[in-house]
């Protein structure tokens, strides 16, 4: 493990011609103060967790003291916002500090989120407030741990300097941690400029870096695109099982890489409703969650498009088909494990899709509900009753454990085998919005940052029964069902 002046920092990024950035300096946060450190990010980059415990840790990642030989940079991107095309975004409240090679072979980006204006933030004052960096610090690291690709965090800088969102708050810097930060945005804003030939560039780029199997291929863009929409789809898959909602769906928030990124109005589905929407900035619902895929899906068409000088139509027409099957392949899996089946098929999809509907037409928890499911007794003539009584519907419940049992006894595995599986693949806890709205509160009320740690040690084992902790696995209470959160979030 390393200390922090050992970390060497690369900067492949500015390899790039400067079409791609622009070279600019964090803005110095006044007095800075750790907040939260996360010793499994820490792990990524090979840095010793005792380094946090240093009375300049704060400065290093706050960007008010930048490592040696860094360049730091915001990343230009377009994108389409809520389905409308935006000509200029970029990086208007993160900068890139470069990236570290860990003894894994792996390499990690660095970026500061809320580090001040740079060329991009329209306006904006280039903060970020304490209460976004606790959410997306601990969504970050909740999805990873749930197996969900995701951008990874490491830390959180507070400072007393005011800011303005809403109302007056506190600014703060995530240093938050991803194998790349470019977006399908990074390819739109050269479209639209009729800048094809940095599109290439970019493109070869991300291929060297990331994909690099398919660097000597002829049809090394075409694989290139295909990679980016199975994994996209299959994120989508993900997001859908363990009943993520995204937010801002927005192509400068997609991944070229299939990650989880820029988490804001985010929420994890409490009650099920399909039409859940979680972003009170998004009334129509654009990015509710049974729109998700199909965001996906769209999201990836303008993608295409933006590579169609190195991609044919046709080509491209065959990859944007083949999302489909990819999602479908991967929700059944992932879908089929929840519920306990062996070598899950398309043909269990009425079985999954009734499953839903009987948890939305009797209003309950989702990931409880699943988990709860793991109880299931296969035997004939068995009246689980317990988890029975939880459906206000008990014929239409009765109907589908039917149905359930029949398939499960296809399978020929004891209950016991199944329930290990089961809670193998259904958390326990997740990040309702209410833990981490009281974790906030804490933090702003009182400088208390210790519920920000508890409720990363209880997300880290999601799937775990952890002693004493139950509480955490409790649906929201009424007084808290209702909270509003949006993009400023």
């Amino acid at each position: 493990m390393k200390k922090l002046q050992q970390l060497h920092f690369g900067k492949r990024y500015t390899k790039l011609p400067e079409h791609f950035y622009s070279k600019i300096r964090p803005t110095p946060l006044p007095a800075p103060y750790l907040v939260a450190f996360n010793r499994d990010a820490a792990g990524l980059i090979d840095l010793h967790e005792e380094e946090a415990l240093r009375d300049d840790f704060a400065e290093h990642f706050s960007g008010n003291r930048l490592p040696p030989h860094a360049e730091p940079l915001a990343m230009l991107y377009a994108g389409h916002q809520f389905g409308h095309f935006v000509p200029q975004l970029g990086d208007g409240r993160a900068i890139l500090l470069g990236e570290l090679d860990n003894q894994a072979g792996e390499r990690w980006e660095i970026q500061l989120k809320g580090s001040g204006v740079t060329p991009y933030s329209r306006r904006g004052d280039g903060r970020a407030v304490l209460r976004s960096c606790i959410r997306e610090y601990l969504c970050s690291e909740a999805m990873h741990h749930l197996g969900v690709p995701s951008s990874r965090a490491l830390c959180i800088i507070g400072s007393d300097e005011p800011v303005y969102r809403e109302s007056a708050e506190t600014a703060a810097v995530l240093t938050r941690l991803s194998p790349s930060h470019v977006r399908f945005g990074s390819f739109e804003v050269f479209f639209y400029r009729g800048q094809f030939d940095h599109i290439r560039v970019l493109a070869d780029f991300v291929i060297d870096h990331h994909y690099p199997e398919y660097a000597k291929a002829e049809n090394k863009y075409k694989l290139f695109l295909g990679e980016v929409t199975r994994r996209t789809a299959q994120l989508m898959a993900h997001w859908q099982a363990v009943g993520f909602c995204h937010g801002v769906m927005n192509t400068d928030n997609m991944s070229i890489l299939g990650l989880t990124l820029d988490y804001g109005p985010y929420g994890f589905m409490e009650t099920f409703d399909p039409g859940h929407i979680c972003n009170h900035s998004d009334p129509q619902g654009r990015y509710a969650y049974d729109q998700q895929p199909q965001v996906g899906l769209w999201n990836l068409s303008c993608l295409a498009y933006a590579m169609s000088k190195l991609v044919s139509e046709t080509d491209a027409d065959t990859i944007l088909a083949s999302y489909a099957p990819h999602y479908y392949e991967q929700y059944v899996a992932l879908m089929g494990a929840k519920l306990g089946l062996f070598k899950p098929g398309t043909e269990d999809l009425p079985l999954i899709y009734s499953w839903l509907e009987l948890l939305q037409q009797n209003q309950l928890d989702y990931s409880n509900s699943f988990r709860m499911l793991g109880e299931f007794d296969a035997h004939e003539g068995a009246l689980n009753q317990k988890l029975r009584d939880h459906f206000a519907d008990r014929a239409s419940f009765d109907a589908w454990a039917k149905a359930y049992r029949m398939r499960l006894l296809q399978d020929q595995q004891d209950d016991g085998q199944r329930k290990q599986h089961m809670d193998a693949h259904n958390p326990k806890y997740i990040l309702r919005n209410y833990l981490a709205q009281h974790a906030i509160e804490l933090a702003e009320t009182e400088r208390d940052y210790s519920e920000i740690a508890n409720l990363l040690e209880i997300l880290r084992r999601p799937f775990d029964e952890q002693v004493g902790m139950e509480r955490y696995a409790e649906p929201a209470p009424l007084s808290a069902r209702h909270l509003l959160v949006s993009c400023s979030s």
